[in-house]
């Protein structure tokens, strides 16, 4: 508790500890750290570099050999951003949650009206569109007559209108209308959290506008993308030193692996989980741009390691890049 973690401060400045060191476990690390660093210097740490002999394992034991560890300088701190970061990932996660959640149940809509026979997705590009949206209120409201219905249409997709009768030719029923109405109901809801998230972004990272503006000069890199990476990277890049270390935190640059003179699988490792959903969708977008660096490289690699490897190595130059701007 909140309680036992002040208790806990205020005995180690009693002693006068200067550096406290903890495993990384999840999410528990977060409220110790936090109350912590304000008057103590703290280390987060890797748990793979924290492996001891095996044995006696308590966690006493445990607590004992960090701090051993800790003194004789055996590990390095992991990356933790400072407040206003943290604040900032907290938003872009949770925007980044939302809006899959959103594509998630467009997805559910299309699966409703294929299961009532409605071939709306195979005429409409997009059946959440304004004539989409006025032909499954309409639906949803209980009408039925495909000619009705067609007649919604707007824009471009009144030329489709003979075919939009066909597609609306259906079994569509009671209980199709009420899980539509629902799905539509939390895609309005996501739609306005999503924007709500997206002012307080705006607010939280008016300090770092600069640095988002020139993020988005990359190919490839929208603004949503630029603040997810400053987000997850901060715009600190000291705490890196260099682009190849970086590039190693992120998981995006290759693996080493020797044993008895041979060189094993050099796979890269996980690396961020956020942060290699930005560089993926940044790399997406770059490798489909047209006469640019990202493009060309992913060509040449791809002709020879396949698509996986090409669009790593993209999201290796895009992090480079980054880098270099920051």
């Amino acid at each position: 508790m909140t309680g036992d973690l002040l208790g806990l401060r205020d005995w180690l400045t009693s002693w006068d500890i200067t550096l406290v060191g903890m495993e990384s476990t999840g999410v528990y690390w977060k409220p110790v750290y936090y109350l912590l660093e304000d008057e103590l210097g703290c280390w987060l740490l890797n748990a793979r570099h924290l492996r001891n002999v095996p044995g006696r394992k308590t966690d006493m034991a445990d607590a004992a050999w960090i701090a051993q560890l800790l003194a004789h300088g055996l590990v390095q701190p992991s990356f933790v951003p400072p407040k206003p970061i943290r604040e900032l990932r907290n938003l872009t996660r949770y925007r980044k949650a939302q809006i899959d959640e959103r594509g998630r149940e467009a997805q559910r809509l299309d699966k409703i009206l294929q299961d009532a026979g409605i071939k709306l997705s195979s005429v409409a590009t997009d059946i959440l569109g304004v004539s989409g949206r006025a032909m499954l209120a309409a639906l949803v409201q209980g009408s039925r007559d495909p000619e009705a219905l067609a007649e919604l249409a707007k824009g471009l997709l009144r030329k489709k209108i003979p075919a939009l009768r066909d597609a609306l030719t259906s079994r569509f029923g009671a209980h199709h209308a009420l899980l539509v109405g629902e799905v539509l109901a939390k895609l309005d809801y996501l739609d306005e959290a999503i924007g709500r998230l997206s002012v307080e972004i705006d607010q939280v990272i008016a300090p770092f506008d600069h640095q988002r503006d020139l993020l988005t000069t990359a190919v490839g890199i929208d603004r949503r993308t630029a603040e997810g990476l400053i987000a997850e990277i901060g715009v600190d890049m000291a705490v890196f030193g260099t682009a190849e270390r970086l590039a190693s935190w992120a998981g995006r640059c290759p693996g080493q692996h020797e044993s008895a003179g041979k060189s094993k699988s050099g796979r890269t490792r996980k690396g961020n989980k956020w942060l290699r959903i930005y560089q993926h969708d940044a790399a997406m977008g770059a490798i489909r741009s047209k006469g640019t660096y990202p493009a060309a490289q992913y060509a040449r690699i791809k002709g020879r390691r396949g698509h996986f490897n090409a669009l790593g190595a993209v999201q290796h130059s895009l992090l480079v890049a980054c880098f270099h701007m920051l």
